[in-house]
């Protein structure tokens, strides 16, 4: 027998019942705010410790490496018990979304623990693999020791967030990444340049900062401020739960190893063509992410209306919530693009005064503002596709992409067009991706019932 209480039901009908413009918009605040924060938190936390000198930065960067592996484990199981538990919950299953919900945080964390101790015997060598130089591994050393000893509670913490978020307590979530996002940033001067523990200190204040954001994002559960109960008794460590999970949430996983070999194979292709043509793409790169995560966060937003809605069988309003999303996202994407279109040369020189970068960074960065509009229907197609469990079209449009298209987009027109063929690869990946998604956005939309169906009966 499910225990439906008042808050569950209160939460139940603000899923299923309140305006999809604004359940929508309330939920995607949190979520931008947080990206923002995190942003300013790597620009800040790059600044500090490239006053330590060009090694250290150095070991930063091939560290950022492993770190994206972090967290592309904790995305992969927060995304697929997140999406599952939704769906739970809104067919008014409770206790099988805390199971799942339970079984997701246990694997997230004990993987953390598993990759600090494999990894720490092999230090050396995994250093001297993310890139690291002789001069910038004693730094990295340093640097990755710490982050492993956080590594448990970093996986964990993208987990508890993602959860969060699917149960549409995305405000829950931002108080524990803000909090640790804001320690880190004081910590860091603290620790490295008053106590002088130089780059060591700036990977402690990482660690430290991440244990907390953990723990404050476990707290919400403990203290009952969400449906779900996480408990070890809900566990659920047989194949075939845990394998749900897994495959749930590894388009997540595509998409961030893709977008890491993206990232690799571009900055090589461009190295041909001088360090200018490396930063220019690089501030392209960020520039461009720092729009498009406006769009995004509208479609973080959606992810839990979706996978809510769907588990109660709102198809009608499903379908609502999902072209609510491309317009709000796409109305973003058309202002933010249209000033970055005017600006265009001033924002590149604001990361690096200079003529050449400028030159170079100036057309790419028009090229991909316009091409960006592509984006926020590809995107919701995604999410569309991993909130409702349809994981093998939802793995397929998250390759598309960084992968499918862009690296052979790369390879091709960087080889017959050279320069300009870089500049053009990723804005061609960003239309090519949108025939993709419309295919599958019509073939999965026309399967759902036209009708919403009646509240399921509670006992």
């Amino acid at each position: 027998m499910q225990n439906h209480s008042g808050a569950y039901r209160s939460q139940y009908d603000r899923m299923t019942k309140e305006s999809i413009t604004k359940l929508i918009a309330v939920l995607s605040v949190p979520t931008i705010l947080s990206m923002l924060v995190t942003n300013i938190y790597n620009l800040v936390d790059t600044a500090f410790v490239g006053r330590l000198g060009t090694s250290q930065s150095g070991a930063v960067g091939v560290i950022f490496g492993y770190m994206s592996i972090i967290q592309a484990v904790g995305f992969m199981f927060g995304q697929g018990a997140g999406s599952i538990s939704a769906r739970l919950l809104g067919a008014k299953d409770e206790t099988r979304a805390s199971r799942i919900a339970s079984t997701g945080i246990l694997c997230s964390f004990g993987f953390g623990v598993l990759m600090s101790l494999v990894t720490l015997p092999l230090l050396d060598r995994i250093i001297l693999w993310l890139g690291s130089t002789e001069t910038i591994a004693p730094y990295a050393r340093q640097y990755l020791t710490w982050i492993l000893i956080a590594a448990p509670a970093m996986t964990g913490g993208y987990t508890l967030n993602n959860l969060l978020r699917f149960e549409g307590k995305a405000s829950l979530g931002m108080i524990g990444l803000m909090t640790g996002a804001i320690l880190n940033i004081v910590l860091d001067p603290l620790l490295m340049f008053v106590l002088n523990l130089g780059i060591a200190g700036a990977a402690m204040a990482t660690a430290f900062s991440q244990i907390v954001s953990f723990l404050i994002l476990l707290s919400m559960f403990l203290r009952r401020k969400v449906t779900i109960q996480l408990s070890l008794r809900h566990v659920d460590l047989r194949p075939k739960t845990v394998g749900n999970i897994i495959t749930t949430g590894f388009p997540s996983m595509v998409r961030q190893v893709l977008n890491s070999v993206a990232t690799i194979l571009l900055n090589s292709n461009a190295s041909v063509f001088g360090d200018e043509a490396v930063a220019a793409m690089s501030i392209v790169s960020r520039i461009s992410f720092f729009v498009f995560a406006l769009a995004l966060g509208i479609g973080q937003g959606f992810q839990p209306v979706c996978a809510y809605n769907f588990g109660a069988k709102k198809y009608a309003r499903l379908r609502s919530a999902f072209w609510t999303t491309v317009m709000m996202a796409e109305a973003i994407l058309i202002l933010m693009s249209a000033v970055g279109l005017v600006f265009s040369d001033q924002l590149v020189a604001v990361f690096r005064n200079d003529p050449r970068v400028i030159e170079i960074g100036t057309r790419a960065l028009k090229l991909q503002l316009l091409t960006l509009l592509f984006l926020p229907f590809t995107m919701a197609v995604e999410m569309l596709y991993q909130s409702t469990g349809n994981r093998l079209g939802a793995s397929l449009l998250s390759s598309a992409r960084s992968g499918l298209f862009f690296i052979p987009s790369l390879l091709i027109l960087s080889a017959i067009r050279g320069l300009a063929g870089i500049q053009e690869a990723q804005p061609l990946a960003y239309v090519l991706s949108f025939p993709l998604a419309l295919y599958y956005a019509l073939r999965l939309i026309r399967r759902f019932p036209k009708e919403d169906y009646p509240d399921p009966v509670t006992a």
